[in-house]
């Protein structure tokens, strides 16, 4: 059964979405809306407002509704970000949810045409939205990454390799694809897991021995931390690892202690939120997330962990509009939006 947004922002850490829509942080609460996560320090875009030309005529966003949490119009995430990094001024905003079912039947039933969902929403692949791509980079870069103990990856190097290519495999849409296979289609983490490994040539064509070496995986209590967990899970057993799972255990401030601790060794994580949560909300994430995730490694070193590369998915505030708008406006990205209204 499909859970609502609010339950999977506590969840999983979207910090960056609650701290520019909610008011908290998030992940300690992913995607999109946190339950009972640490909210790291909200950063405000640093770009200038953009000015729109004054020959330009009324803009594309001006004909539009907007849609999105209550606090949207004052967050650096959400509408105040929208104004001051593109430039855009939409003709109102209506006061809905936080990325959760309200958005998507206001979207569907044209009561906004632009709304704040978060990015790895099964909403996508259910409905047909379009996510406009993000293209000032207004939203710090949440992309997934899994963490784990260091001393499991020195003592066999393999499992960073094989983890690094599953990863490289989560893409925006793949990603969006797997949480519809549980939340919508019906299958156990575990089924959706083993089909979009085999889909992805993932799974050796014959069996590998026995490693002799023990992981436990770890999830905090959502459905896409599940499924990823599991496709990890699944990836090292796969090859000749054993695998112990602990999925569900909570929010962030349950499940990344259990790693510190040793009561798990892997957990996937959100390079943006996972740097605010580690660094206490210093503020040190940013729209790159090659750079988060380097910055991340500087502090997990001193816990004995290690973050390895990040996939293109992000779980983070995205803007989606039907396929029906976008071609009306011809809409790509964010930026264009600005564009003069035909």
């Amino acid at each position: 059964m499909r859970m609502t947004r609010m339950a999977a922002l506590g969840a999983t850490s979207l910090v960056l979405l609650v701290s520019a829509c909610a008011s908290g942080g998030s992940s300690s609460t992913p995607a999109a809306t946190s339950a009972g996560a640490s909210t790291p320090a909200s950063v405000a875009p640093a770009s200038e407002p953009a000015s729109e030309p004054a020959s330009a005529g009324p803009s594309i966003a001006s004909q539009l509704v907007l849609g999105g949490p209550p606090e949207c119009p004052t967050r650096p995430f959400c509408q105040q970000g929208l104004e001051k990094t593109y430039g855009i001024t939409f003709k109102e905003f209506k006061p809905l949810d936080v990325a959760g079912p309200l958005t998507v039947e206001a979207l569907k039933n044209g009561d906004v045409q632009v709304g704040m969902l978060l990015t790895s929403d099964p909403a996508y692949a259910t409905n047909g939205f379009v996510l406009l791509q993000d293209d000032k980079k207004l939203q710090l870069a949440d992309n997934l990454v899994p963490v784990l103990s260091k001393a499991i990856v020195d003592a066999n190097p393999d499992v960073a390799t094989l983890l690094n290519s599953a990863t490289a495999k989560v893409t925006q849409s793949e990603l969006t694809a797997l949480n519809k296979a549980v939340t919508v289609d019906g299958q156990t983490s575990a089924e959706a897991a083993t089909q979009w490994l085999t889909d992805n040539e993932l799974l050796p064509a014959t069996a590998v021995p026995s490693r002799g070496q023990d992981i436990t995986v770890g999830s905090a209590n959502f459905y896409e931390q599940e499924v990823l967990a599991e496709v990890f899970a699944q990836v090292l057993e796969a090859n000749g690892f054993t695998v112990e799972r602990k999925f569900q255990l909570g929010a962030r401030e349950v499940v990344f202690p259990a790693l510190e601790k040793g009561d798990i060794d892997l957990l996937v994580e959100y390079a943006a939120t996972a740097l605010e949560y580690v660094n206490k909300s210093a503020g040190e994430a940013t729209t790159d997330a090659t750079a988060n995730v380097a910055k991340l490694n500087e502090h997990l070193a001193a816990l004995g962990l290690v973050a390895l590369e990040p996939a293109s998915a992000t779980d983070q505030n995205g803007f989606a509009v039907t396929t029906d708008t976008a071609t009306q406006y011809s809409l790509t990205n964010l930026s264009d939006l600005a564009n003069p209204a035909p």
